[in-house]
């Protein structure tokens, strides 16, 4: 699907509410629609997985699913891979200053905490869920406690969430869903590709809540992307439903963030592709979007906890 910063900005300048939540409903409708069928496979399969490379908004996505879900009468359970996430040692960020250390790897995963506990909820028996600290590189207790009760669901989400050797549930007990940016932007010079929409994403993810400048999100961008090509493309092939993540606004939004800082980082040939594109389009307000819209994950001030 391909979307131009012409119609973008036509409708921006005709009515940016009803633009916005036209968007936000495409996406809603998608959730919805997942929704339906995991209730009607519920008592088979009472574990979700869900997976999509960085950036692609898996945390709302879930949190959204669950909520509809919810109030659906299917209790639901969201549960973050990232959670579970090895701890860097003092060698492990010597080898990943010199880029020697895969950060993409299923390696990274603690899989036997991981599966241990799956089983465990499964098996309805009580686990207290991990936390891990970005800031701080370490991994904690999060005080939350899930019991699940029979019939409630557990919604697993993460990168290598679809990958048999990391979770090791049988696949019948499972639905599985893959989400990504699939929509290009295209102005009269370039076709910007999904891939820079989620750099965008990380990049203003990075910048607010892990301390990371985006000249060195940029650094790790071609590493990321062959940790996506190795290890979480491969198994897209598994999911039973695709959703589309891509917010026609929100690109608009994204350049009162990035913009000036972008254009430092000019010469790249990846960022002058962003910013052909970002010259060109009309900038929407951070405060007209939605508390509990996906790219809050991004952005900030979101109606969810992450």
């Amino acid at each position: 699907m391909r979307v131009s910063t012409r119609s973008i900005n036509q409708k921006i300048k005709s009515d940016t509410n009803n633009f916005i939540a036209k968007s936000d409903r495409f996406f809603y409708k998608s959730i919805k629609e997942t929704a339906n069928v995991i209730k009607a496979d519920s008592q088979n399969s009472p574990i979700i997985l869900l997976s999509g490379p960085s950036g692609s908004g898996k945390t709302t996505t879930a949190m959204t699913l669950e909520k509809v879900l919810d109030k659906s009468g299917y209790e639901t359970h969201t549960v973050s891979m990232d959670n579970y996430f090895i701890p860097l040692s003092a060698d492990d960020k010597i080898k990943v200053e010199k880029g020697e250390l895969d950060l993409e790897s299923p390696t990274r995963v603690d899989t036997d905490l991981l599966n241990s506990q799956l089983q465990d909820m499964l098996e309805n028996k009580p686990v207290e869920l991990p936390k891990f600290n970005f800031k701080k590189n370490t991994r904690e207790k999060s005080g939350i406690v899930i019991e699940r009760k029979p019939n409630e669901l557990i919604l697993l989400e993460g990168i290598h969430a679809l990958n048999p050797d990391v979770v090791r549930i049988d696949d019948d007990s499972t639905f599985t869903i893959y989400v990504s940016v699939r929509t290009r932007v295209r102005s009269n010079d370039c076709l910007l590709h999904p891939s820079l929409i989620r750099l965008l994403r990380r990049m203003l993810r990075d910048k607010n809540f892990r301390s990371r400048d985006i000249k060195n999100t940029l650094e790790m961008f071609d590493s990321v992307q062959q940790g996506e090509q190795k290890y979480i493309t491969p198994y897209k092939y598994r999911a039973d439903f695709d959703i589309d993540t891509f917010f026609a606004y929100e690109l608009s939004v994204y350049k009162r963030f990035l913009y000036e800082d972008l254009k430092r980082l000019s010469g790249d040939r990846r960022i002058d592709d962003i910013l052909s594109i970002l010259c060109e389009i009309e900038t929407i307000g951070k405060e007209k979007i939605d508390k509990n819209a996906l790219i809050r994950e991004f952005i900030g001030d979101s109606g969810f906890k992450y």
